[in-house]
C-alpha cells in the first residue's frame, strides 16, 4: 500500500466537494492514534457526520485509519485540513498542541472536538474557549465519563433527591499501567501527570454530578516513585487531594499510575447523602465495564450493568449538535472550572 501522504493532493476535491456540502457535517479527524481511531470508527459508523478528511504525521496511523474510512481524503497536517473548508475538526494529539491547535480551528470557522486536557492549564483552557465564543463556534472536549450509563444514573439519583443533600464524595483512578509515550513524562508536554490525565475525569465527574458548584478550597498532596514531589521538572504518579465545595460538601480524590491494584484499574465514584449514596464503579479492573448502585443502609439495589458501549459517546453527541446547528454554548465555561480546580491541585 502506498503512503498515504502521498496521497495529499486530494485536498483539492475535497475543497470543490464543500461547494455541494450534504446535509451531515464534514469532518476531519487531525491525529489518528489509537484514540483518535477509536472516535474515527464512532463517527463512521454512525451516520451522524461524514469522515470528510484525515490528517497525522504518523503513515502507520493514517494506514490504519483509512481501513476505518476508506473514502476520506488523507491530508498531511492541520493546514490542510483548514484550507478544506470542515465543519469540525476532531483533536486527537498530543496535549501540547491541543490549544495552538484548537484555536487556529475555531478562528478559520470549525467547530472543535478535542481529547481531554483541551489545554495543559487553565490559562490555555481560557484561550480555546474564549476563541470558540469569539467565532461561536461548537466546542467539544472527551470527557468520555459523564455520558456512562453509570454516571446517568448517579447524576439522576442525586438530582432526585434520593440521597438527600450529599455531603461527602469519594473519587479514585487509579491505573496499573502507565503512559506509553515518552511526552507524557515532560511537564512541558503533557500539564502534569496522573492528575491532568486520570484526575481530570474525576474532577469533572464530581462538579458535573453536583451542578458544578464553586470548590472553596483546595489541599493535595504528590509523589513521584513513593517520593514526594514538589517544584520539579518530573510529573507526578500518584495524588491524593481534599476539596471543599460550597455549601459543605467535602470530597476527596485519589489517582495514580503503576498502581498496584491487583487488577487493571479501579475506578469509583460514591455520593454519600443523608438519606442515601450513589455509587459508580468499574467492574473486574476493567476500564469500560462500568455499574452504579443506591445504598441505604446495609442493603444496594444495582441501577445499571455492563454492557455499555461508551467510548464514543461524546463525540457522537457533539457531532449530533453540530449537525443540528448548535454554535458556542454557554456551558464550555465548565471545561475552565475543571481546568482551574486542576491548576490549585498542581498549586499553581
Amino acid at each position: 500500500m502506498a503512503s498515504p501522504v502521498q496521497a495529499s493532493p486530494a485536498r483539492a476535491a475535497l475543497g470543490r466537494a464543500a461547494l455541494a456540502r450534504a446535509a451531515s457535517p464534514r469532518l476531519g479527524f487531525l491525529g489518528t492514534g489509537w484514540i483518535g481511531r477509536s472516535r474515527l470508527a464512532a463517527v463512521a459508523g454512525s451516520g451522524v457526520a461524514e469522515v470528510a478528511a484525515l490528517a497525522d504525521a504518523d503513515d502507520a496511523a493514517l494506514r490504519a485509519a483509512c481501513e476505518i474510512a476508506p473514502g476520506a481524503a488523507v491530508l498531511r497536517d492541520l493546514d490542510e485540513l483548514l484550507e478544506a473548508g470542515l465543519d469540525g475538526i476532531v483533536i486527537a494529539t498530543p496535549s501540547a498542541l491541543h490549544a495552538e491547535q484548537a484555536i487556529a480551528a475555531l478562528r478559520s470557522g470549525a467547530a472543535v472536538f478535542c481529547q481531554k486536557p483541551l489545554g495543559r492549564d487553565a490559562e490555555e483552557v481560557a484561550a480555546v474557549v474564549g476563541a470558540a465564543a469569539a467565532a461561536d463556534r461548537l466546542l467539544g472536549v472527551d470527557l468520555c465519563y459523564r455520558l456512562t450509563a453509570a454516571a446517568q444514573a448517579i447524576r439522576a439519583e442525586i438530582g432526585c433527591g434520593a440521597t438527600g443533600p450529599v455531603h461527602a464524595v469519594d473519587l479514585v483512578f487509579h491505573n496499573a499501567y502507565g503512559p506509553d509515550k515518552p511526552w507524557f513524562l515532560d511537564p512541558r508536554l503533557s500539564g502534569g501527570g496522573c492528575v491532568i490525565d486520570l484526575g481530570t475525569h474525576l474532577v469533572d465527574l464530581l462538579l458535573w454530578t453536583l451542578g458544578f458548584p464553586q470548590v472553596e478550597a483546595v489541599w493535595s498532596r504528590l509523589w513521584r516513585g513513593g517520593a514526594p514531589l514538589d517544584a520539579s521538572e518530573e510529573v507526578e504518579d500518584m495524588c491524593i487531594a481534599t476539596l471543599e465545595l460550597a455549601g459543605g460538601t467535602v470530597a476527596r480524590l485519589a489517582c495514580s499510575w503503576y498502581s498496584h491494584e491487583g487488577r487493571d484499574a479501579v475506578i469509583e465514584a460514591t455520593f454519600r447523602g443523608r438519606d442515601g449514596a450513589a455509587s459508580l464503579s468499574n467492574v473486574a479492573g476493567s476500564f469500560y465495564d462500568l455499574a452504579a448502585e443506591r445504598r441505604s443502609g446495609t442493603r444496594a439495589e444495582l441501577l445499571v450493568a455492563p454492557p455499555d458501549e461508551w467510548s464514543g459517546r461524546t463525540v457522537l453527541a457533539w457531532a449530533r449538535r453540530l449537525a443540528e446547528g448548535a454554535r458556542f454554548e454557554q456551558d464550555a465555561g465548565e471545561l475552565l472550572q475543571v481546568a482551574t480546580v486542576i491548576d490549585r491541585i498542581y498549586g499553581r
